[in-house]
């Protein structure tokens, strides 16, 4: 991960404050279908400024072939549509005629309890990093973010990951020769937002909270007409809700649906070997018969039949791809960072009760 940045074209993302909020207005008013959008920016001295953002357009579902259509599965594959690759030319031509920075530096998406790392987000970024390596993968959780606190990350591709992904093998000896893991596959990017000059002179401007708690008794009732007292702020009771978090359940029931996931991959690798084992046995019972065959025609002084022959007679089993493996294995990870956030306030509210309950 360390040598990964080090080599980076960029050591971090710098977000506009405008851009945020254009980002989260969409993602929430979107949810909880997927929302996917452009950035535009420029590279500065290894800081990717992203100046800019607009959405992808939607499209109808109800006028989409079949009625399994999805508008998550539409919105996921954006980025990459045809459509929207020369809707974002247009828009990228439009902001330069008016004196916007114009240089196509990435894309964003919302998330759902950190539920992003599947096929669909590594083939977007996929498509944009191979046509320009100085691109960046913004998520922003919109449930994360709905407590108060701000989850927006920035993400790419690693270098080994690209070239493994370009050659499109992904089968037990090319992982094992390439030692490419599930750790190898995202490279997180430090996330900063930026405010302009005017907006940071404005938040200069706001009063400061008084330094010191208490508020001097007024000498006379003139005194409370030219300055009311201020109302004490209200208790906020919340933090000392001892309950489990919701979140923390619908992570760890992700988490579990992610471990099936796993489980199931593994089986059919298993079958896969299973499969091959079989065959391999054929071939083998085969090119033994092949050989005593022969023996006995050359004891004959006969021609020796072919014994390449079991290549156009036995067909081996295709290894399946374990880049869904990689995923998912990526994708539990992810969750397991969560749940061990999640739990770091709640066990400690739970001691806390446990030890007044309980006598000394």
């Amino acid at each position: 991960m360390v040598d990964a940045q080090k080599d980076a074209p960029f050591k971090s993302a710098q977000v506009e404050s405008l851009v945020v909020m254009k980002i989260v207005k969409h993602c929430s008013s979107a949810f909880p279908t997927t929302a996917t959008g452009s950035l535009v920016g420029m590279d500065t001295d290894g800081v990717l400024e992203i100046t800019n953002a607009f959405p992808f357009p939607t499209l109808d579902v109800s006028a989409a072939d079949g009625h399994q259509a999805d508008a998550s599965s539409f919105a996921a594959a954006a980025p990459r549509a045809k459509a929207n690759i020369a809707y974002q030319n247009e828009m990228i031509r439009h902001l330069k005629e008016v004196n916007v920075d114009a240089n196509n530096v990435g894309w964003y998406t919302s998330a759902t309890m950190g539920n992003f790392i599947n096929l669909s987000f590594i083939e977007n970024q996929y498509h944009y990093q191979r046509e320009n390596d100085k691109t960046v993968a913004l998520v922003h959780d919109v449930s994360r973010s709905s407590q108060g606190a701000l989850s927006l990350r920035a993400f790419r591709l690693s270098p080994e990951f690209m070239a493994a992904y370009k050659e499109g093998k992904f089968t037990t000896e090319s992982l094992q020769k390439s030692k490419l893991s599930f750790h190898d596959i995202l490279v997180e990017v430090p996330v900063i937002v930026h405010n302009s000059h005017l907006l940071t002179s404005f938040l200069h401007q706001i009063p400061a909270p008084p330094e010191s708690a208490e508020i001097p008794l007024p000498a006379s009732l003139d005194d409370i007409r030219r300055e009311p007292a201020p109302l004490p702020a209200h208790p906020y009771f919340d933090t000392l809700d001892v309950s489990i978090d919701p979140f923390l359940e619908k992570t760890c029931d992700l988490l579990l649906e992610s471990i099936e996931a796993h489980y199931s991959d593994l089986n059919n690798h298993q079958y896969y070997q299973r499969q091959l084992a079989r065959e391999q046995f054929k071939i083998s019972q085969w090119q033994a018969k092949r050989k005593a065959e022969n023996a006995a025609r050359l004891a004959a002084k006969q021609e020796p039949l072919p014994e390449d022959e079991w290549q156009r007679l036995f067909k081996l089993p295709q290894e399946p791809s374990r880049l869904e493996g990689m995923l998912n294995a990526r994708q539990v990870e992810q969750y397991s960072k969560q749940v061990d956030g999640f739990t770091a306030t709640v066990t400690s509210k739970l001691f806390a009760v446990r030890g007044n309950l309980l006598p000394e």
